[in-house]
């Protein structure tokens, strides 16, 4: 039983007060029937002494070579030393079979208070009154109340309306039950009074309050001096700092701070926030953002607050692109041009000219019937529609999300950042100390001397070699690109040169739906090599905050990725087909024919490009992004059971810094792929939206499930993360040169005689002499030696005319018809969008006032506590104060003033 004497608060159960070890052992049964979750949390997440709490862990594995070096234990024990000058460490030393040590971490209090005021944390102050919030006042509500009184006729209908909206708000409160936070499991948090933490002005603040200094705070200054901290001399290893080069050494194997409990057992706010906010049932709730921010932090709360907005700003959208899809099902069998292909009157065939040279044969027009209905389902009046509405969406969610922003970034006092007292990376401070030698400058914000990168012997060299690499992938990229398009080209000329028994509309359709799979695949792959790559190449420009990086970081990864994924689907909507020439006189590259879109444009190929690469992307990522923790997860459990003692598996439940050892690390650009990936699927919902109506729908779909799935990954799977400070224009090209939209308004309103579309096949497909081809090019005629004419997709001159092949007038009243419907398009959605942002003011007037007032209130409050400390009345020291959080006799920890960091 000693082992399970080891789980209960020793400063309440003492063994001297037994007289038999009987009586002891039925006193611990009784313990562990009655609060077994309770003696667990508290040996799993305070030091042995049951009062500190375990703010941060260490850990590293015996049976590591590199851990167990003379040298390893040097540095761990100097980095210790170094760390137990501010910090209180324990040691859970390794039993006789274990192979584990885990070294735990609390902050005393006076450190809080002294990093607190280093990183300029806001934190809440004392208050003496309420924040009143703007309330909206209804004024047909008070109108209607006001005549009700007044008017004693009005009395009885009062009353009965009132019963019905009574009964009408009860349901729909019971409906919005449904979807707002339970306030049961997530009470509403008011905001609070907050200011920049000062030492000498401690009196201002609530430091008495419990929720003080939060455990994200603790997690966050503990990573600060982690990260600064020297393990040797900083005179002979400048580099000899911080802890993620130790593990990068192997002399730790990890650091995290630790979740606050078991996912399986309830009472911690992991447990709320994995059953009432990740589970996939909750999916129809709006977010306890709050909530989540107070355990991750600011950079993951800002992350679920943006997925939130944007997958609700989706739902209409998602609803007009069904309704337009709708209506080009309903309305295909009453489509005039797609009849005429399909049912072609008697037995008169359209044979089009061959694909490609020599070995291509003449084929019926009437083969593509299946294309021809597909590609109007995507190439309809409601295309045109529903692109305008996309184009005001685009409009709208950006002057929404704006104002969405301006709340949260009060309520959560995200305001009055300056990046440039932020302090510099370990990274940073590493890299200079060895490129830089007693180069310092002042800092014009913090008045601190810090370490100087000149300019143009480093930092332009570093960053134009950076760049000049990032050019060399994006051209990589267009190589990929290229390679696809030779694909399409082969496969379709090997299907009709091998005369197969299949239509020309599935020839298409399966050469596009296999490209597209393929570059699906370069895009993967692609991916991968760019992060890794992009990390490293930012790492060159010695940039000095962590913000620098990340922008700089931003800046690479979304170059590249926007040319990965997007490159193949501008080539298909504004080249493919463009510049082919004409049969007879084809536009060659190195001898070669370029790709022709099919008769009815390239719009179904786009489509199915679009649909796969989005679609399929989010599938990838989605699988990969459960994959990849759980392999992880797997692999350090099998370490963790090798790694124990065999009395630490005979335990009930493993401690909470075993379990979180298994996890996986959350990487500080792991949130980073998480907002990429939001930002392409963004832009396949607004660049080409045209082109793929059911983009917004699918997008809906992915982002309700990727939403809980994050929330479950980052839970279930990561250790707990440290927290951290934190297209118009496309749609209306796609419409005009990649549809059939402008020819067809065209014939209908110019060339028709009864405005209609009747005729218009014919209208867009010229004619050609198959004598007329070139040498080389002619088709061996392998089962069409009757055709002595056959059509290509173009506005020219017969064959039989005196300017035979020359454009017709009709194809430059086409052009400034496209050109035409491009400016009025992008006005008109420019007029709308400036008339928006007049209508929506980025903050709203409500918060504007509110926040006026709480500034106002705070110099209130500091003026009348520095009165009071005029007049001598000096308030009583807090608790926090008069603590002295006095340490067990032999702990190694020890309190000073000045620590050895880095800052």
């Amino acid at each position: 039983m000693e082992d399970d004497v080891s789980f209960l608060d020793t400063k309440r159960v003492s063994s001297s007060v037994y007289h038999s070890t009987d009586d002891l052992e039925a006193f611990e049964l009784e313990v562990q029937e009655v609060q077994p979750r309770k003696v667990l949390r508290e040996q799993s997440l305070f030091f042995q002494d049951g009062d500190r709490t375990v703010d941060f862990v260490l850990a590293w594995d015996n049976r590591m070579p590199l851990a167990n070096t003379e040298a390893a234990e040097r540095k761990r024990a100097a980095f210790e030393e170094q760390l137990s000058q501010e910090l209180q460490l324990e040691t859970e030393e390794a039993e006789e079979g274990s192979a584990l040590t885990f070294v735990k971490i609390h902050v005393p209090i006076d450190v809080l208070k002294k990093y607190a005021e280093i990183l300029k944390l806001r934190m809440p102050m004392k208050e003496e009154g309420k924040i009143q919030s703007g309330s909206k006042r209804n004024l047909l509500l008070r109108t209607t109340k006001y005549i009700s009184q007044k008017i004693p006729a009005f009395q009885e209908v009062h009353a009965k309306t009132h019963s019905l909206m009574d009964s009408v708000q009860s349901a729909v409160d019971k409906l919005l039950g449904y979807i707002y936070v339970d306030t049961a499991n997530f009470p509403q948090k008011g905001h609070r009074f907050t200011a920049v933490y000062s030492r000498t002005k401690e009196y201002l603040f609530d430091t008495e309050s419990v929720e003080f200094f939060t455990p994200a705070i603790r997690s966050r200054i503990v990573d600060f001096i982690l990260d600064r901290t020297y393990y040797e001399d900083k005179s002979l290893d400048p580099n000899a700092l911080g802890i993620n080069r130790l593990i990068t050494e192997g002399v730790y194997s990890a650091a995290y701070p630790l979740h606050d409990g078991d996912l399986k057992v309830p009472g911690s706010q992991r447990y709320l926030l994995y059953h009432e906010w990740a589970s996939v049932k909750r999916c129809f709730r709006y977010q306890p953002l709050d909530y989540i921010k107070d355990y991750f932090g600011v950079k993951i709360g800002l992350y679920f607050a943006w997925l939130g907005f944007y997958t609700h700003m989706l739902l209409p959208a998602s609803v007009v692109g069904l309704i337009c899809f709708a209506y080009s099902w309903i309305t295909l069998p009453h489509n005039k041009p797609t009849e005429d292909i399909c049912n072609r009157n008697g037995n008169e065939s359209i044979w089009m000219c061959p694909l490609c040279d020599h070995w291509c044969d003449y084929w019926d027009l009437r083969e593509t019937c299946f294309h021809a209905q597909v590609t109007y389902l995507f190439d309809n009046p409601s295309t045109v529609f529903f692109a305008i509405f996309m184009s005001f969406w685009g409009a709208m969610f950006l002057e929404l999300w704006k104002r969405y922003s301006a709340e949260i970034t009060h309520r959560w006092d995200l305001t009055s950042f300056d990046i440039n007292e932020e302090h510099p990376r370990p990274q940073y401070l590493m890299r200079v100390a060895r490129f830089s030698k007693n180069r310092t400058r002042k800092n014009s914000i913090t008045l601190e001397e810090e370490p100087y990168v000149p300019f143009w012997s480093l930092r332009l060299p570093a960053t134009v070699f950076s760049f000049s690499v990032v050019l060399l992938l994006v051209l990589l990229a267009l190589a990929a690109v290229l390679g696809v398009v030779l694909y399409r080209v082969s496969v379709l000329a090997a299907w009709h040169g091998l005369k197969a028994e299949v239509e020309t509309s599935s020839v298409i359709l399966i050469t596009s739906v296999t490209a597209a799979c393929i570059n699906l695949c370069c895009i993967v792959i692609f991916n991968w090599f760019y992060m890794w790559l992009a990390e490293r190449l930012t790492e060159m420009e010695l940039l000095r905050t962590q913000t620098e990086f990340d922008d700089s970081l931003t800046l690479k990864i979304y170059l590249l990725q926007f040319v990965n994924y997007y490159a193949s689907i501008f080539y298909i909507a504004f080249f493919k087909g463009k510049f082919v020439g004409r049969p007879g006189e084809y536009n060659r590259i190195f001898h070669y024919r370029q790709e022709e879109c099919g008769p009815g444009g390239c719009l179904m190929e786009l489509c199915i490009q679009l649909a796969i690469i989005m679609v399929g992307k989010q599938a990838v990522n989605t699988l990969l992004e459960m994959v990849y923790p759980l392999y992880y997860k797997w692999v350090n459990t099998i370490k963790v059971k090798t790694g124990i003692s065999d009395s630490q598996k005979e335990l009930k439940k493993p401690l909470q810094w075993c379990k979180d050892y298994k996890l996986v690390e959350w990487g500080p650009s792991s949130l980073f792929d998480e907002y990429l990936e939001m930002v392409l699927q963004y832009g396949f919902v607004t660049i080409f939206v045209a082109a793929f109506p059911l983009a917004p729908f699918f997008a809906l779909l992915n982002n309700i499930l990727e939403m809980r799935l994050d929330a479950q990954k980052l839970l279930q799977f990561y250790r707990r993360p440290v927290t951290q400070r934190l297209s118009v224009i496309t749609n209306a090209f796609i419409i005009a040169f990649t549809t059939d939209f402008i020819p067809r308004l065209v014939y209908k309103y110019v060339v028709s005689e009864n405005g209609t579309l009747e005729g218009y096949l014919d209208f867009s497909l010229a004619t050609f002499n198959v004598t007329d081809f070139e040498d080389g090019s002619r088709p061996l005629m392998l089962g069409s030696e009757h055709v002595e004419v056959c059509r290509y997709p173009d506005f020219r001159m017969a064959h039989n005319d005196t300017n035979r092949y020359a454009k017709t007038d009709l194809y430059w009243h086409i052009l400034a018809a496209r050109f035409a419907f491009v400016v009025v398009f992008e006005n008109v959605v420019a007029l709308v969008m400036i008339l928006v942002r007049w209508c929506i003011p980025d903050v709203p007037r409500v918060l504007r006032a509110q926040i006026r007032r709480e500034a106002y209130l705070t110099n209130e409050m500091i003026i009348a506590k520095e009165a009071q400390r005029a007049r001598g009345d000096k308030p009583s020291p807090s608790r926090s104060a008069r603590s002295t959080n006095s340490l067990p006799e032999g702990s190694r920890s020890r309190i000073s003033s000045n620590g050895p960091v880095a800052v």
